[in-house]
C-alpha cells in the first residue's frame, strides 16, 4: 500500500514537471513598445521579421481590401498580443487557426489565438481587412492623402496603421513584399524593386519588395497616373522615379531635382559608405502637402518642395537618411537627432562641394542669426520633446553640434565617424548616447562636455563656448558686431525647413 501510494505521486510530480508552463505564466503583450514620446505605438511581446501585403485598391472609392499575412517570433509567453490597425477587420489566424479579436482605442487590434504561445517561437498571424483609409483619424489627424487619382502612405512617426497591421514602432524592422491591385492605367508604387507586373480582368497587380530591414513607418504606398523613369546606377543599382501627371507647374523643377537622385546618391557614398539598399529613386504625387520624407528607398516629396524651382538640397537631405534614419533608425523618438541632425549636415556638406557657402559658413550663420532669447535656443536636439520633435532647432542646432564636433576632432576623424556609423549599427537601431560613445572611441576625445553643451542645454552656448567648438559670430571681415555674410545656399537650404512640418 505504501508503494502504491508514492508512486502514483511520483508520477504525477513528473507530469507536472513536463508541462512547458501554466496558464498563470502566460500574460498578454502590452500594448505599447515602451517610447515614452508615444506610448500607443509599436507592442510588446514579440518580434516581427517579414511583412506579406497582399491589398486591392479602388482609387474612385479609396476603398482598401488587404489581407496581411506577419511572420514573427514570440519574446515571451503570450496569452494576448497587439497589432497596431485603423481599419476594420474582419478575420485574424494565428498559425492557421482562428483567433479572437478586439479594437480597442484609436488603433489596437487585440488578438487571443486559439492556443497561448509560447517564448521564442514562430508565428504567422494573417489578418483580412478593408476601410477607407482618409476616413480614418488617430490623435486626431491622419496619413493617408487622398490625391485626385489616388491616395497616398507617408508620414511619420506613423503612416502604418492607415493601410495595414504592424508592430508600429522602428524597434521593430522587417523585410516587406507588398502586392497592390490597381484598376488598368493606374500605378502603385512602394519600397524597394518592382519583381513583377500582371494585368488581368481590368485589374494590374504590382509586385515589391524590400529586402533589407525597414521600420514601419518607412514603408510607403501611392497609387495614381505617374510618369515613371527607370534607370541603373554605374553599379547595377536600380533607380525608380515617379511624378503624378497634374504637378502642374511644379512638373519641371520637380523632375529635376529628383532625377538627380542618382548622382546624389553617389556623392553620399563618398561620405556615408556603400548604399545600404536594393533599389534607389523617389516620387511626387499630387498632393497638397508641403513636407518630403525618408521613405525607404524611394522618399516621397511634395509638389510644394519645389514651388521656387529646382531644389536638389531636399534630395540630398532624403538620401541621406538612408543611412541616418532607415539603415540605422532611432532607438526611441527622443534619439531623432541622429536623423535629422546628419540629414541637414548633409545639406551643409553639398553647400560646400558646390562652393555655396562651407559647413563653417553655414554655421556660423546659425549661431549668429538667432539671439540668446530666441525659443530656438530652449529645444534641446538631443531629447527634444514630443511637441518638439520636428522643431527647426533640432536640424539646424543639430547640425551645429556636428561642425562643433568636426572642429573638435579633426576632418579625417569626423569623416571616418561619419562613414563608420553606419556600417557599425547597420539595419538596426541607436541613440545619441551610442553615436556619442563612437565617436569618443574613434577620435579618442571624451565628448560629453561637448555634446551636452549643443544638444542638451536649453540655453545658447556662449560666445568662448562657441569660440572653443571653432564656431564664431563674426563677420568675414571679423567685425564682433555684425553677422556673418549669408552663405549663398541659405535660402536654398532654408527653403526645405518645410521638410519637418509633418502637419499632424
Amino acid at each position: 500500500m505504501h508503494r502504491r501510494l508514492i508512486v502514483p505521486s511520483a508520477l504525477a510530480a513528473s507530469v507536472l514537471l513536463a508541462i512547458p508552463a501554466s496558464a498563470a505564466d502566460y500574460v498578454p503583450g502590452a500594448p505599447g513598445i515602451g517610447d515614452p514620446y508615444y506610448p500607443a505605438s509599436g507592442n510588446g511581446g514579440y518580434d516581427v521579421s517579414h511583412y506579406d501585403l497582399r491589398l486591392k485598391y479602388q482609387p474612385a472609392t479609396d476603398l482598401l481590401e488587404g489581407t496581411a499575412t506577419i511572420l514573427a517570433t514570440t519574446r515571451q509567453n503570450l496569452s494576448r498580443f497587439n497589432l497596431d490597425l485603423g481599419l476594420r477587420v474582419s478575420e485574424v489566424r494565428v498559425n492557421g487557426r482562428k483567433a479572437g479579436f478586439t479594437a480597442s482605442g484609436e488603433q489596437e487590434l487585440e488578438i487571443t489565438p486559439a492556443a497561448p504561445l509560447e517564448k521564442n517561437r514562430s508565428i504567422s498571424v494573417v489578418v483580412r481587412y478593408a476601410g477607407k483609409p482618409s476616413e480614418v483619424r488617430i490623435g486626431g489627424w491622419t496619413a493617408w492623402h487622398r490625391t485626385p487619382d489616388g491616395g497616398v502612405a507617408a508620414q511619420e512617426p506613423d503612416s502604418a496603421a492607415w493601410w495595414f497591421p504592424s508592430n508600429d514602432h522602428p524597434l521593430d524592422k522587417a523585410t516587406f513584399d507588398v502586392s497592390v491591385s490597381v484598376p488598368d492605367g493606374t500605378q502603385a508604387i512602394s519600397n524597394g524593386v518592382l519583381q513583377s507586373q500582371s494585368s488581368r480582368l481590368g485589374w494590374t497587380r504590382y509586385n515589391w519588395r524590400s529586402n533589407k530591414p525597414q521600420a514601419t513607418y518607412l514603408a510607403t504606398l501611392a497609387v495614381g497616373k505617374f510618369d515613371i523613369t527607370t534607370d541603373r546606377t554605374a553599379n547595377g543599382l536600380p533607380v525608380l522615379n515617379a511624378y503624378s501627371k497634374d504637378l502642374g507647374d511644379n512638373a519641371g523643377a520637380a523632375r529635376a531635382s529628383v532625377e538627380r537622385t542618382a548622382e546624389v546618391a553617389e556623392w553620399l557614398e563618398g561620405v556615408f559608405g556603400p548604399y545600404p539598399f536594393n533599389a534607389l529613386g523617389g516620387y511626387v504625387p499630387n498632393v497638397t502637402s508641403g513636407y518630403a520624407l525618408e521613405t525607404q528607398t524611394r522618399p516621397f516629396y511634395s509638389p510644394r518642395q519645389f514651388a521656387n524651382g529646382a531644389n536638389v538640397s531636399v534630395v540630398v537631405h532624403e538620401l541621406a537618411h538612408q543611412w541616418y534614419g532607415d539603415s540605422v533608425s532611432v532607438d526611441r523618438w527622443k534619439d531623432i537627432w541622429v536623423n535629422e541632425g546628419f540629414a541637414r549636415y548633409s545639406q551643409w556638406l553639398w553647400s560646400e562641394k558646390e562652393g555655396e557657402g562651407t559647413a563653417q559658413e553655414l554655421a556660423d550663420h546659425v549661431y549668429a542669426s538667432r539671439a540668446a532669447d530666441d525659443p530656438f535656443w530652449t529645444v534641446k536636439p538631443g531629447d527634444p520633446g514630443p511637441d518638439d520633435q520636428f522643431h527647426i532647432a533640432v536640424y539646424d542646432r543639430g547640425a551645429l553640434a556636428l561642425q562643433a564636433l568636426r572642429n573638435e576632432i579633426g576632418d579625417e576623424d569626423f569623416f571616418a565617424v561619419l562613414k563608420g556609423w553606419p556600417t557599425e549599427f547597420a539595419y538596426g537601431n541607436a541613440g545619441v548616447a551610442d553615436f556619442v560613445a563612437y565617436a569618443e572611441r574613434v577620435s579618442g576625445k571624451p565628448l560629453a562636455g561637448l555634446f551636452d553643451t549643443w544638444l542638451y542645454q536649453p540655453v545658447k552656448p556662449t560666445a568662448p563656448a562657441a569660440a572653443e567648438a571653432g564656431v564664431s559670430a563674426r563677420s568675414a571681415a571679423g567685425d564682433a558686431t555684425s553677422r556673418p555674410v549669408e552663405p549663398k545656399s541659405w535660402k536654398k537650404i532654408a527653403e526645405t525647413n518645410t521638410i519637418h512640418d509633418h502637419e499632424h
